[in-house]
C-alpha cells in the first residue's frame, strides 16, 4: 500500500535565512556601536590603578653605581717581550718599587750590546787621535829645536863673516851664502809654528766631534739600558695589585697595560644616568645609598660629557663617613637628587608614561565601570612618582600601567 510523501513547509528554510542575516546586522551594528564611540572592553583586574595625591615629590632618580678607587695608576709595558716571571699575583698587596713582574726581550739586549761595542770603537778613535796629536806636538817641538839650534849657529857664522868679510878673508858670495841660509831657517821654523797651530786646531775639533760622538752613545746607551731595565715591571705606588694580564711565557707588545694598582682606603662611585637628565644632572649635586639600613651620603664631582649607548658617566664622592670594607667593583643602589623636595600633586609612575609621554591618561568614572581618557600635563618625575601640574585632582583615580593594547581608544569598559 502507498504512504502519502508530506512536503516540507517552504517557510521553514525562509526563517532560519533571516536569523543568519539578523544576527550578523546585530555583530555588525555591536562593533560599529563600540568603533563609532572608540571604547574598548578591559579586565579590570589586568589594570593597575592609582589614586592621585597630594604630597612630597623628591626629585631625584635612581642610579646605579660601582665602587672604584679614587685613583688607580696603570701598569703598560714600556717594551715588549716574553714574560719570564711573575713575582706577586693579582690581588695582593704591593709597595713602590717591589718587582711585579719580568720581561725578556731579545732584540733589545743585543742592541744594548752593539751600542757598548760602539762606544768602545768611539773611545780607541779618541784615544788614538789624542796620541797622534801628542806625537805629532813633540815632532814639531823637536823641529822647532833643531831649526832654533842651526839658527844660533848660523847667527855666530854670519857675525864671524861680516868681521872677515871687513878684513877681506872671505869673499862676498860665502857671506851671502850665509844670510841666505840663516833668513831660510828663519822662514822655515815661522812656518813650522804656523803648521803646529794648524794641526793643533784641526786636532781639536777632531777630538771636540769624538768627544761628542762619546757623549752622545753613552746618552743612547743609557736610555737602551733603561729600557733594558723596564724589562722588569715594579709597582708605581703602595697598593692593591687590582689587575694583573700576565701568564708565564706569554709574549707582550709594546704598551700594552699589564696590571693596574689601585690605592686603597679612598674609593668613589661611578654611575651611568641616562641622556634625558644630561642638562639637570650638575657637579656639586648630592645622593645616597643604603647598606645594612644604614644611609650615606655622596656629592656629584664629575660629569663625564661623552655619551655612549644613550647613557653618560658621573663620579660621586663620599662625602663624611664612608662604609667599612668596601671592594672595588662593589654595585650601589643610588639616589641621586636633582632638586629640593617640594609639595606637589603625585600619581605613581608606570608604563602609561611610555605610551602617552605624560600628555593624558585614563581616568576612572566615580562608578568603577568606566575610564575615560583625559588630558593633563606633567612635570618631573622619579622612580615611584610623577608631578601632576594640571589635568587631574587629588583623589581621582588613574590607570597607571601601560596602555599598549587600546592606547587609541577614547573609552575603556571595565568588567
Amino acid at each position: 500500500m502507498d504512504s502519502v510523501i508530506e512536503k516540507k513547509k517552504p517557510w521553514s528554510k525562509m526563517v532560519f535565512i533571516a536569523a543568519v542575516v539578523a544576527g550578523s546586522f546585530a555583530v555588525l551594528f555591536n562593533v560599529a556601536g563600540q568603533a563609532g564611540a572608540s571604547s574598548y572592553k578591559v579586565d579590570a583586574k589586568r589594570l593597575t590603578i592609582a589614586t592621585v595625591t597630594q604630597g612630597q615629590f623628591n626629585d631625584y632618580i635612581p642610579v646605579r653605581g660601582n665602587v672604584e678607587p679614587i685613583k688607580s695608576v696603570y701598569l703598560d709595558a714600556i717594551e715588549g717581550g716574553r714574560v719570564e716571571q711573575l713575582f706577586v699575583e693579582e690581588g695582593e698587596h704591593v709597595v713602590a718599587g717591589q718587582k711585579i713582574l719580568e720581561l725578556s726581550n731579545t732584540t733589545l739586549q743585543l742592541d744594548v750590546i752593539s751600542r757598548e761595542a760602539q762606544i768602545s770603537e768611539q773611545l780607541n778613535n779618541l784615544h788614538n787621535t789624542r796620541l797622534a796629536i801628542d806625537q805629532n806636538r813633540l815632532s814639531l817641538k823637536r823641529d822647532l829645536i833643531e831649526i832654533d839650534y842651526k839658527l844660533q849657529q848660523l847667527s855666530r857664522k854670519v857675525k864671524q863673516n861680516k868681521a872677515l868679510l871687513k878684513r877681506e878673508l872671505i869673499s862676498t858670495d860665502q857671506m851671502t851664502a850665509s844670510n841666505q841660509e840663516f833668513e831660510y831657517l828663519t822662514k822655515s821654523r815661522a812656518l813650522t809654528i804656523e803648521q803646529q797651530q794648524q794641526d793643533e786646531k784641526l786636532r781639536a775639533a777632531q777630538i771636540k766631534q769624538l768627544e761628542g760622538n762619546v757623549t752622545q752613545l753613552n746618552r743612547n746607551l743609557s736610555v737602551t739600558r733603561k729600557n733594558l731595565d723596564n724589562l722588569i715591571v715594579r709597582a708605581p705606588v703602595d697598593g692593591l695589585l687590582s689587575a694583573l694580564n700576565a701568564q708565564m711565557g706569554e709574549s707582550k707588545d709594546r704598551g700594552v697595560r699589564l696590571g693596574q694598582v689601585d690605592i686603597v682606603g679612598q674609593f668613589k662611585v661611578t654611575a651611568r644616568v641616562d641622556e634625558f637628565y644630561v642638562n639637570r644632572v650638575l657637579a656639586g649635586q648630592n645622593a645616597e645609598f643604603k647598606i645594612a639600613g644604614k644611609s650615606y651620603q655622596l656629592t656629584l664631582t664629575k660629569v663625564y660629557s661623552q655619551i655612549n649607548g644613550g647613557q653618560f658617566a658621573v663620579d660621586l664622592a663620599f662625602k663624611g663617613e664612608a662604609p667599612q670594607k668596601m671592594r672595588r667593583g662593589q654595585t650601589l643602589q643610588v639616589n641621586l637628587h636633582l632638586g629640593e623636595s617640594i609639595d606637589a600633586m603625585l600619581v605613581s609612575n608606570g608604563g602609561f608614561y611610555q605610551d602617552t609621554g605624560g600628555q593624558w591618561v585614563f581616568v576612572i568614572s566615580e562608578n568603577g565601570e568606566q575610564a575615560y581618557r583625559k588630558e593633563i600635563k606633567t612635570g618631573r618625575r622619579n622612580n615611584r612618582h610623577i608631578e601632576v601640574l594640571s589635568g587631574l585632582k587629588p583623589g581621582e583615580r588613574v590607570v597607571v600601567s601601560s596602555y599598549g593594547n587600546f592606547a587609541q581608544m577614547q573609552n575603556l569598559s571595565l568588567n
